[in-house]
């Protein structure tokens, strides 16, 4: 039995007995073996009571070492490149065809949740297992390749997508030298882990653009709009800009009870001056800099002053003594808009301030960006089959039907997967200098991330990995879009 016929009214009677012919696998190997894996994965861990997998750590290589063994379990050829990340392919119709490229990262932020990262891999490595099995991968007309980068989230070094750069041909030969808290670079590091670590290997990792047809990224929304909306499944069209700074303030260490408060040069109150001084000028950043910057629905939480956000994620002094005045004072500040003018105006803003700040209070600064990523539109041929693959699974699937409480039943085939503006920075913004990239977002309950409270509900799972599959379905129908 084959689903079609001339109306709608016919295909949805078809619908029914068309998900109960292949629910039962799709069910076990896109919900139910994926949930499995997402808990298995979710307690290789660094620490004991917490997840934390940062790069090249021994739990970050336990768990390439199992997603390697899942992509061999869903019949790909695989192999672990030079920075780490694992890659698992099936060669399809044409061997020397540019290839569809899916995956995420493996890495975690510390004290994580189970969801970010893992699963955009185990939903890819899912969807092509099914592909195998229905006996459709060796038609497909291209090679399709799966890839788990090994880090994203830039915990260790404070630089991100050192893996998916690497792949892109974006990766800054400084970046080896760069040091992590123990002093330890990446080269040092990728050395440690029996890889060369040099400028040469990590340059062969680049992809031939030519060679790639593009890339397909599935994430948790790490957001509340979804969630909002009713909806498992929402499309991207655009991912924010983001740069990282690094503020170190000095002043003058000194004994807590013998240094009168007018003769101090403490860096402490420099700081918790400057990050106030952040917070104004990302508040109203849009009200200086001249209105609306665009009118795109963030899939973070929303910002009364338009589309920016300012974080001071980390902040530490030295000595750390309760009874000593601190000689330095570091912290962090994060700045994301998908607007790249309003992102350098408003960061050249904060260095200004900081820099007045630390004058005014005789002590020192050192402002370092420590990274920088351009807002990034993801392709509109992706992206239109990627809707049109989400609307689909949810239509198929019946326990997502039932919950659907925006819309009334009547009304549902008029339902379409939203377009999301993420406010998060993902690999596909690596992957984007190398090929046409689209992204799915998947529901979390709550809209929180980056928690280990970070949760996607299983029929949600079921729901994204179907999409993939008929994303892939509807590719090897039909490659043209790509060239659009």
């Amino acid at each position: 039995l084959e689903c079609g016929g001339p109306t709608k009214s016919v295909l949805r009677g078809l619908r029914t007995c068309c998900i109960e012919w292949r629910g039962t696998p799709y069910q076990a190997l896109l919900r139910d073996e994926v949930v499995a894996r997402l808990k298995q994965l979710g307690n290789v861990s660094d620490a004991n009571d917490f997840l934390q997998r940062t790069f090249l750590s021994p739990a970050a290589v336990k768990a390439g070492h199992l997603i390697e063994a899942w992509m061999q379990d869903a019949g790909l050829l695989t192999w672990v490149d030079d920075i780490g990340n694992v890659h698992g392919r099936l060669e399809g119709a044409n061997v020397s065809a540019p290839a569809l490229l899916l995956g995420s990262h493996l890495d975690t932020v510390i004290d994580a949740g189970y969801y970010d990262g893992a699963l955009g891999i185990l939903t890819a490595i899912a969807a092509v297992k099914v592909l195998n099995r229905e006996g459709k991968s060796h038609l497909f007309p291209h090679p399709i390749e799966i890839i788990a980068f090994s880090d994203e989230e830039g915990v260790r070094f404070q630089t991100t997508f050192l893996g998916s750069q690497a792949v892109a041909g974006t990766f800054q030969p400084h970046m080896l030298d760069v040091a992590d808290k123990r002093g330890i670079t990446v080269g040092a590091a990728l050395q440690s882990a029996s890889f060369e670590g040099t400028v040469e290997s990590v340059e062969k990792l680049k992809y031939d653009p030519a060679s790639v047809w593009g890339y397909v990224e599935v994430h948790i929304e790490q957001g509340p709009v979804l969630e909002a909306q009713g909806l498992p499944l929402g499309v991207v069209e655009a991912i924010a800009g983001q740069t990282r700074l690094m503020v170190t303030i000095q002043g003058s260490q000194g004994h807590a009870g013998t240094v009168p408060m007018n003769l101090r040069k403490d860096p402490m109150p420099a700081a918790a001056q400057s990050i106030v001084a952040i917070e104004q000028l990302c508040t109203h950043s849009e009200k200086a800099s001249g209105g609306s910057h665009g009118t795109s629905t963030m899939s973070t939480a929303a910002n009364s002053a338009g589309n920016i956000v300012c974080t001071v994620g980390e902040i530490h002094s030295w000595p750390g003594a309760s009874n000593v005045i601190p000689g330095e004072v570091i912290f962090t500040v994060d700045v994301r808009t998908k607007d790249d003018s309003l992102r350098e105006h408003t960061v050249v803003s904060i260095e200004h301030s900081i820099q007045t700040i630390c004058k005014g209070r005789g002590v020192t600064c050192t402002i370092e960006r420590k990274h920088e990523a351009a807002a990034m539109s993801c392709g509109p041929g992706l992206s239109d089959r990627l809707q049109a693959a989400a609307l689909t699974a949810m239509q198929e699937l019946h326990p997502f039907q039932r919950s659907v409480s925006v819309v009334d039943q009547s009304q549902y085939d008029t339902i379409s997967a939203p377009m999301l503006v993420s406010g998060a920075g993902h690999d596909a913004m690596a992957m984007s200098h190398l090929t046409q990239v689209g992204m799915l977002f998947v529901r979390c309950t709550g809209g929180i991330s980056h928690s280990p409270a970070e949760h996607v509900l299983d029929d949600d799972i079921w729901a994204s990995s179907l999409a993939l599959l008929r994303f892939m379905e509807g590719v090897l129908g039909d490659l043209s879009f790509l060239n659009m």
